[in-house]
């Protein structure tokens, strides 16, 4: 074994090699982007083991299974499978979970005890908050379980919380005096059931070593060294129960690089890396500068951003890869064009360098951007899949807005009529539901027909859900009647209202809760964008149904065929430890990101700046960089900024697609008071009618936009022509920006009625008025 050791030992670098063969002491390795720190750690366990360190003595603790799955597999090909077994290797919960099985007898519990996933925990703080008859609207349990989790994280038992007089206070001060009592009452009926929630696994952990010190001696004695993963990610609790394992022998090895410390909103403290010599005897520090994932550009560009946080540990991140192409920066009038940019970018990079669509990957700093990243690649018949959330039409905010949409426009949609029924709660049980299935069944009527005739049926419910059974057939039937003359945009903003949809997601005022207003607010957006889209289609009116089509066509592709060959789109969250060739980073703005709720102190800026780091180091060959100056926030066009990161880049690693932006004032009042000034109207000359000119009259097109209606036939001026109008004729191939390309079938009219009939790729034939459509002639 030792000669093999030696074979892999000599395939690091001097950097790499000398933590690798570091086997007694303790010793903080600070590990740059893509330099090679899970190879240094693997390395490192195999080299203590062929010194004679017994598998048995070693703990290693990561962040996630992936990871100790992954490293115990390159240690079994290199120690052999039977001794890579016995190392207790594993997540943070996952080896105190193991400790805490031993020990149990010891905290009361037993050595079979429940854990409680998120789900068990909010369902059990539900029936406590019911039980002691307090106000759900005030002690929203999600909220009370993430104060609830935010305690045991920081080590604030039910003890400490009564003894601390500030906690008190201040949840006294947000009117839920009794959060003591709800914590010490779930404390007390999670021991009684035998089960631990996930943050018991820690504190229970942290009790189990400090009042036992015989139990905190024996695992001090079996841990001779310990290895941590991913150090700059821990949070208090971890942190203490390291330095508890570690204190008798202080032989400890953590990894990690403070600029990529970007889990503060989970508890992690980056003081722990950033304090790590003040905590042990004679602490050796290796840094792993070479980057071997990403070009010179890329590195050097993450450095100059990087260098501007205050908080850090000095290091020089280089590389002796190829300069590569400049970070490429795009400028988007919308969110929708910012879509089309990247989709269209991904679509002819691929084809010119026959590269595959796993090779690309889109980041964004919320999940509810995904849905305009969405869109454009399914018009581009782009395969894609996300991460770490469900597509954007899959999601249950989003879903339970189509059900009412459907069912407007399809009262006999049953699936869409159970959905939404009694959501938000509306008091019609699933009871209630049975009975109006069952007589649908034996009349045969639909659900709906049953309900417009309750009065005439006898279905045995009483006259209050009856009451409530017509009050809900009666505002579907408003809807129905607003649908006839309203746009798909101002009816679904109509519906997400009086339904009650959002007020029912604003109580819950976790992060997924906001999560799930975005998403509700991306659609709205993603609808006014197709109703805007379909004034250049030819007897399109905007219209509900014309937009369900839409979205029905556009998400059959969304069924898993197998393929895994598809552009990733996540959070850069959930890009940490992953790479890719070419990485598009969008919405790249000022209050998106850096998000507008953490640049209150310089502590939060500077965690979305090492955020901004991790997503430019994904990249391996190509960044893209892309902002918008307007986007939709709940339909309206808000005016938008680059984001000060592109501007800490240095010029020289920048390529800007389109030209900079020069300093804009952005003013304090609304410009649409003061109206536009027709300067033709102004000019000395006789009009055509010989009648004199009237001053400050609003032309039709002014009219239009303060009002922000679309032009009618009678007074819409004619839009540019296409610029290729000439060239249009049966045969030609040409390119859209909404549906893609598509083949001329025939030309009818002149002038501004001139219209063309086209088949596309995607969408089938469509008649786009010549005077509105943005076309490009491809051949």
């Amino acid at each position: 074994m030792e000669q093999d050791i030696q074979h892999y030992i000599s395939q690091l670098n001097d950097a790499q090699r000398a933590p690798a063969i570091h086997k007694d002491g303790a010793l903080m390795v600070i590990a740059g982007a893509g330099s090679g720190k899970t190879r240094v750690l693997t390395y490192r366990i195999a080299y203590l083991m062929s010194q004679g360190v017994d598998a048995f003595s070693i703990l290693a603790l990561t962040f996630t299974n992936k990871a100790a799955r992954e490293m115990k597999k390159r240690i079994a090909d290199i120690v052999g499978g039977s001794e890579a077994k016995n190392l207790w290797m594993g997540t943070f919960h996952s080896i105190f979970a193991k400790i805490l099985r031993f020990e149990a007898d010891k905290l009361g519990y037993p050595s079979n005890f429940t854990i409680y996933d998120t789900q068990d925990s909010e369902r059990l703080i539900r029936s406590i908050i019911k039980e002691m008859q307090l106000d759900k609207d005030i002690y929203k349990y999600k909220q009370v379980r993430s104060r609830i989790s935010s305690f045991k994280n920081n080590l604030i038992t039910v003890r400490a919380y009564f003894n601390n007089a500030d906690l008190v206070e201040a949840d006294a001060m947000a009117k839920r005096p009794r959060m003591g009592e709800i914590y010490k009452e779930y404390v007390d009926r999670c021991f009684k059931a035998g089960a631990m929630d996930f943050d018991d696994l820690l504190l229970r952990t942290n009790e189990l070593l400090n009042r036992f010190p015989d139990v905190l001696a024996k695992y001090q004695n079996r841990f001779r060294y310990i290895l941590v993963d991913e150090y700059q990610d821990t949070n208090h609790s971890q942190y203490l129960i390291v330095k508890a394992l570690a204190d008798r022998f202080q032989n400890i090895c953590v990894v990690g690089d403070d600029s990529q410390s970007i889990y503060a909103f989970r508890g992690a403290n980056i003081n722990n890396i950033l304090n790590f010599q003040k905590d042990y005897d004679n602490v050796e520090m290796y840094r792993l500068e070479q980057n071997y994932r990403s070009t010179k550009n890329i590195v050097e560009a993450a450095n100059s951003v990087i260098e501007q946080n205050k908080t850090r540990i000095d290091k020089v991140v280089w590389t002796a890869n190829d300069d590569g192409g400049k970070i490429k920066v795009n400028r988007s009038a919308t969110d929708g064009e910012e879509g089309r940019f990247v989709a269209g970018s991904i679509f002819e990079t691929k084809m010119r360098e026959q590269l595959h669509n796993g090779d690309f990957a889109i980041l964004y700093r919320t999940n509810a951007q995904s849905r305009a990243m969405e869109d454009a690649l399914r018009k581009r018949d782009i395969p894609y899949r996300i991460y770490g959330g469900l597509s954007f039409y899959q999601r249950k905010e989003i879903k339970d807005v189509l059900a009412y949409l459907r069912l407007i426009v399809n009262p006999k949609d049953e699936e869409s009529l159970k959905r939404v029924i009694n959501y938000p709660a509306r008091g019609i049980g699933q009871t209630t539901i049975d009975k109006l299935v069952v007589a649908a069944k034996h009349y045969g009527r639909s659900m709906f027909e049953v309900m417009e005739n309750i009065s005439k049926i006898d279905l045995k419910i009483n006259s209050g859900t009856k009451n409530k059974l017509e009050n809900f057939t009666t505002m579907v039937k408003s809807f129905q009647i607003m649908s006839e003359g309203a746009n798909a945009f101002e009816l679904t903003e109509h519906v997400t209202k009086k339904t009650g949809l959002v007020q029912e997601l604003k109580k819950d005022g976790t992060p997924e809760g906001i999560a799930r207003i975005e998403n509700i607010e991306e659609l709205l957006n993603g609808i006014k964008d197709f109703v805007e889209g379909q004034i250049e289609v030819v007897d399109a009116t905007g219209a509900l149904a014309e937009f369900l089509e839409d979205v029905a066509l556009a998400t059959d592709m969304d069924n898993d065929k197998g393929d895994d060959d598809r552009v990733a789109l996540m959070t850069i969250h959930l890009a940490k430890g992953l790479e890719f060739p070419h990485v598009y980073i969008v919405g790249m703005e000022e209050d998106l990101f850096p998000s507008g709720m953490s640049m209150n102190t310089r502590s939060e800026l500077e965690e979305e700046r090492r955020l901004f780091y991790v997503a430019l180091t994904r990249a391996e060959k190509q960044a893209y960089l892309t902002y918008t100056l307007s986007r939709y926030r709940w339909g309206k066009l808000v005016d938008a900024e680059p984001s000060r990161f592109i501007q800490e880049i240095d010029d020289k690693y920048l390529d800007y697609i389109t030209p900079i932006d020069s300093y804009r004032y952005k003013p304090l009042i609304d410009n649409d008071i003061f109206g536009e000034v027709d300067k033709s109207k102004l000019r000395l000359q006789k009009p055509k009618t010989g009648r004199p000119p009237v001053v400050g009259s609003p032309s039709p097109e002014q009219v239009r936009k303060l009002r922000k209606l679309k032009p009618s036939s009678s007074d819409a001026a004619p839009a540019s022509p296409s610029l290729f109008d000439g060239d249009l004729t049966p045969g030609t191939i040409v390119e859209h920006t909404r549906f893609g390309r598509g083949e001329i079938l025939k030309i009818d009219g002149v002038g501004a009625d001139r219209k063309a009939e086209i088949n596309f790729q995607v969408g089938g034939i469509k008649k786009l008025l010549l005077r509105f459509a943005k076309l490009k002639v491809v051949s």
